[in-house]
């Protein structure tokens, strides 16, 4: 039985978060700039657009992701 408590143990102490992960500044702000230049150039895909295939994929159709 302590044996089974030692390696629950030994699992917990292994298992890690996302919220353990230290950030990447830099790539955060790249990804940001990035992601904020294609919003500037229109190349987003609008809301009707999105919510549309979230409801077919609710509703268990395979369908692909919307394009811009």
């Amino acid at each position: 039985m302590i044996q089974m408590d030692r390696m629950a143990s030994m699992a917990e102490a292994e298992t890690k978060s996302i919220f353990d992960i230290e950030p990447d500044i830099a790539l955060e702000a790249r990804l940001d700039a990035e992601a904020e230049a294609d919003y500037q150039a229109g190349r987003v895909v609008p809301h009707e657009k999105v919510r549309a295939w979230l409801l077919r994929l609710a509703k268990g159709e395979r369908v692909p992701p919307p394009s811009v």
